[in-house]
């Protein structure tokens, strides 16, 4: 069964409503696809074509690797007020169980097909008379949008629902403390994946609400990244990971200029920042959030330790720990992370809360230790991890180092002059790779895994 195109939401006058999309002028571009621009007015034809077409069900799963696709997708569904639900992966048992726990779930795709056990919904490279849309859309805020999950690196991923008002609201503050606005109609190249919190607010979103272009590709490997904003005109917007930021500066060759750069999904290190920024000829922007608060502040590495909320947010503590609220949050949240604030709109970070590790009355964390790991020269990739039976008063430390060329003796020696003796590991196991996620992200059940398989 399928259901017509609805006509563009009118809100009540008293009631708080968000257009879909900022981009004012029809002919403005809103999208780049393999070098060929997309207007606004073309995006909304499309958006208004996949609407006439989607089912009549509540749920939908964007399976679009094609980020413009994904974005249309996105869009259809709110038109036709569904939620879109966007897991930590896209394996076949977290499909599977997503298929269990919504009945009335179907999938988007382009190309790879979803779950098998899921109605499909392609959407085609092109729209072939597409309806066209007399105005933007405008969307109620409450109206239910998105079904984020965690990622799951320190457990069963966990559903974070947001509404349209939040996923505006947190767009718009993300891109004022940004400073988009002094890059009008500037392209966003992300490398990372729209499916999750960081690439939804930050490729698409951010382009969304401050009338940004936005790259369909998402380049993962460095040469496929310089080529993507070589492939665009200035002002453009990379959208990153310290992994990714880490082996481009690694190539040694000159990388394109680039008018901002943003990180997120992992620690940045003050060094790596101050490179990034020399070499690139941009500022670089660190955000911190989760899935559950979605964006909550921002800092400029190479310049500063301190976090600071975006506008709007704000922090509390209790014996729980810090929690955020504020318009860009759905609901307070609890924060997973160890804050010393400053106020009530600024922090310091100590890292998360499951990274504290206590050995013999000594503490540190393993975002401090991975941070010392992969700062030794000809460290490319490193980890520390604090195995099950630590908890049965077995206290000992395990690390992994990508190190192509040294020796494990190397490294624990280089390590023993710059971290306590007692946070050395037994044993340091050197590895041809860390099993992170797109996102550059370690699971600790993967870690687990890598650990069993070397013993």
């Amino acid at each position: 069964m399928h259901g017509s195109p609805p006509a563009p939401s009118k809100a009540a006058p008293s009631a708080v409503a968000y257009a879909l999309i900022q981009h004012s002028d029809p002919e403005a571009i809103f999208a780049f696809r393999a070098g060929r621009p997309v207007t606004a007015g073309a995006f909304l034809r499309d958006v208004a074509a996949l609407a006439a077409v989607l089912p009549a069900r509540q749920h939908v799963l964007n399976l679009c690797a094609d980020r413009y696709r994904f974005a249309v997708g996105l869009a259809a569904a709110l038109c036709r007020e569904q939620v879109t639900l966007l897991p930590p992966n896209d394996m076949s048992g977290t499909l599977a169980a997503l298929a269990g726990d919504f009945p009335d779930l179907y999938c988007l795709e382009d190309g790879r097909p979803g779950a098998p056990s899921l109605l499909a919904v392609a959407v085609p490279d092109e729209f072939v008379g597409a309806p066209s849309l007399s105005a933007i859309p405008v969307l109620p805020a409450g109206q239910p949008a998105v079904l984020l999950f965690t990622s799951g690196s320190t457990g069963r991923p966990k559903p974070a629902p947001k509404s349209w008002g939040t996923l505006a609201r947190s767009a718009i503050a993300a891109g004022r403390r940004l400073g988009v606005d002094s890059l009008p109609s500037a392209v966003v190249v992300g490398t990372v994946p729209h499916q999750h919190s960081y690439g939804l607010e930050s490729t698409v979103l951010l382009a969304f609400q401050h009338g940004l272009a936005l790259q369909a590709e998402r380049p993962f490997y460095s040469g496929d990244v310089v080529a993507a904003l070589q492939s665009v005109e200035r002002p453009r917007i990379l959208v990153t990971t310290p992994i990714h930021i880490r082996a481009l500066l690694a190539e040694g060759d000159a990388v394109p200029r680039a008018d901002l750069i943003i990180s997120a999904t992992a620690p940045l290190t003050h060094d790596l920042a101050v490179e990034a920024e020399k070499r690139f000829s941009a500022p670089l922007i660190e955000i911190y959030g989760c899935s559950e608060a979605g964006q909550v502040a921002t800092r400029r590495t190479a310049l500063e330790r301190g976090w600071h909320c975006l506008e709007g947010i704000a922090l509390r503590q209790d014996k729980h720990g810090t929690w955020a609220a504020g318009p860009p949050v759905e609901t307070e949240t609890l924060l997973h992370d160890v804050i010393e604030l400053s106020d009530s709109a600024s922090f310091f970070l100590h890292g998360r809360s499951a990274d504290l590790v206590n050995i013999g009355g000594k503490r540190s964390s393993l975002a401090h230790l991975d941070h010392q790991l992969t700062s030794i020269e000809g460290v490319l990739d490193g980890a520390f991890l604090m195995p099950d039976d630590s908890d049965r008063g077995i206290t000992r430390l395990i690390a992994f180092a990508v190190a192509p060329g040294l020796s494990t003796d190397a490294i624990l020696a280089a390590l023993r002059a710059r971290i306590d003796s007692i946070f050395l590991p037994r044993p340091l196991v050197l590895v041809d790779s860390l099993p992170r996620t797109n996102l550059g992200k370690l699971p600790r059940q993967a870690l687990l895994q890598l650990a069993s398989r070397s013993s």
